[in-house]
């Protein structure tokens, strides 16, 4: 099973949009809240994120935005 890491902040739709598509399909996932830990917005800027959500599968392949499509094939 691949470990999802879900970086979002607070007041954010997406966030919310796809830590419950996440939570539906019974995906589990670790998540960052930027608010609470600023620490992860340079970790993020470095990596070339500039908005959250960011999801990240194994540390290999992230994905920023509420991206069904790519969150079906992590379902898969």
């Amino acid at each position: 099973m691949a470990k999802i890491t879900v970086y979002s902040k607070n007041n954010c739709m997406q966030c919310k949009m796809t830590k419950r598509y996440l939570t539906e399909h019974n995906i589990s996932f670790e998540e960052h809240n930027i608010n609470e830990q600023p620490e992860y917005v340079d970790y993020l800027k470095q990596r070339g994120f500039m908005a959250v959500p960011v999801v990240d599968v194994d540390g290999q392949q992230a994905f920023s935005g509420f991206r069904p499509d790519q969150l079906q094939s992590i379902a898969n």
